[in-house]
């Protein structure tokens, strides 16, 4: 019987985005890139899972997949993609995701991500391409790197002293209990070929499977970088640099686990319900929003700027809005620069990321210099005049102060001029009930303590804003 061997279905016919027609690579003569894709494209045709396959691939040479599977694709961040993976395969749970990445990738700048991925048993499948040295950013050493290897960053070799042993990531990750599948194999002759082909089809079978987390590390050539030809550099692998990354399946332990689908998946309401504890949230009304709120609050660390987002968040939920709250702050608990991105809408946030806000709550000097000229045209500015004696520069935004900090000193509650603040857009923009405000309280700040002396800011607020 005749065997014909042909470019994998799955890959693209022609790669467009490469040149119009073209069917060549960006690969160097005797890179093993192509060799790993072309079994992985084989298994995901044997399999068949192209539609279902969501190849993820960040910094280096492993970026050029993009190019030739003709899969959904997801190009990730240096070092991100198992956290990327994570949250995909969590969203879409048929999927089968596939994370591949080059030695300076996942066992530099992604050793965090790989651990703790790995760690947490998540069922996605990695593949690990080591060459041992950076290939497309012109042959620094790389994690994986031999010692007295000679590299552009270390002319004289690699030195143990200085520079430590190279990292064995399948002896790593072996360490941890979640794993099911881990192996390593390499490209270096037909043998070896084989059994990575198996290791490859073993690793996405598992997925199919929901058995965990599998990972394979294939030992890869990069001649261009080595000094060495195709030949050469195979060799090399075969003789030298498997004794370093000693080849062998080290983890192949399946434990099946309940198999989860998309009604398993946690929704709206249960992940509500995880982040409230035992509280729910209760539609009170149905606000009316004649444009979608894209609100920034901003201060410094202490003055509770996340806990304002969270207010309003809370506060769009009880009027049956849809919200979104991503924070931003500094590694200081205290002082350091924090503000928040809350979105209110009627219809579901696509991104919770605020360019241009045209409501901007800001808690102190140095927030309005940063935000200022990034507000909308026409934008909402609420100042704390506690601690802001400037004017906005802007003629094309409204802007209302209040003495929040001085409010909030009052009520004797010092680190309450977020309540004082939010009061302040309410009552400006009419646009959420203040009973609504004070059902929110005592669920998004928490300290029940602490609620009469809010409840005195919300009211001492209301006073001043009576009276301006």
């Amino acid at each position: 019987m005749k065997q014909l061997y042909a470019k994998a279905n799955s890959f693209y016919d022609t790669f467009e985005r490469k040149g119009p027609q073209e069917k060549t690579t960006h690969y160097c003569p005797g890179c093993g890139h192509g060799i790993i894709q072309k079994l992985i494209g084989a298994a995901i045709d044997e399999l068949g899972i192209q539609d279902r396959v969501i190849f993820l691939s960040p910094v280096g040479c492993a970026v050029f997949s993009y190019y030739y599977y003709d899969t959904a694709h997801v190009q990730c961040s240096h070092g991100r993609a198992p956290a990327v993976a994570t949250g995909i395969k969590r969203v879409h749970p048929e999927a089968i995701v596939i994370s591949y990445q080059g030695d300076g990738d996942l066992a530099a700048i992604g050793m965090t991500e790989i651990v703790h991925a790995a760690n947490r048993g998540e069922p996605i499948t990695v593949f690990f391409i080591n060459n041992a040295i950076y290939g497309m950013t012109g042959g620094q050493m790389a994690p994986t790197t031999p010692i007295g290897t000679k590299t552009i960053t270390t002319p004289f070799g690699r030195d143990q002293r200085r520079d430590g042993m190279p990292i064995g990531m399948v002896e790593l990750l072996s360490t941890l209990a979640a794993p099911v599948f881990i192996q390593r194999c390499s490209v270096a002759t037909a043998k070896e070929l084989l059994k990575t082909k198996k290791a490859i089809r073993k690793a996405l079978v598992n997925q199919m499977e929901h058995a965990g987390f599998s990972f394979v590390e294939i030992l890869s050539p990069c001649p261009t970088n080595w000094g060495m030809d195709p030949v050469e550099s195979l060799h090399w692998i075969d003789t030298q640099m498997s004794q370093i990354f000693p080849l062998g399946v080290f983890r192949d332990q399946l434990q099946p686990s309940k198999k989860e689908s998309p009604a398993d998946a946690i929704d709206d309401q249960q992940l509500l319900a995880l982040l409230q504890g035992t509280q729910e949230i209760t539609i009170l009304r149905k606000a009316q929003l004649p444009v979608t709120q894209k609100i920034i609050v901003a201060g410094f660390g202490g003055q509770g700027v996340l806990s304002a987002g969270e207010l309003l968040a809370t506060c769009a939920l009880a009027e049956d809005l849809h919200a979104s709250w991503l924070p931003s702050y500094g590694p200081e608990m205290r002082g350091g620069s924090a503000h928040v991105h809350v979105t209110l809408s009627h219809s579901l946030v696509g991104s919770p990321v605020i360019d241009h806000p045209n409501v901007l709550l800001a808690l102190n000097g140095p927030s309005l210099e940063q935000f200022e000229q990034a507000a909308a045209e026409g934008a909402l500015i609420i100042l704390n005049s506690s601690l802001i004696s400037s004017e906005p520069t802007r003629t094309d935004v409204t802007v209302v102060k209040v003495p929040a900090t001085a409010i909030a000193q009052e009520s004797g509650l010092a680190s309450g001029a977020n309540v004082a603040m939010v009061v302040a857009y309410l009552w400006t923009s009419g646009l959420l009930s203040l009973s609504t405000l004070t059902y929110a309280i005592p669920l998004a700040l928490r300290k029940k303590s602490l609620l009469e002396k809010n409840i005195a800011i919300v009211e001492k607020t209301i006073t001043y804003l009576q009276g301006v």
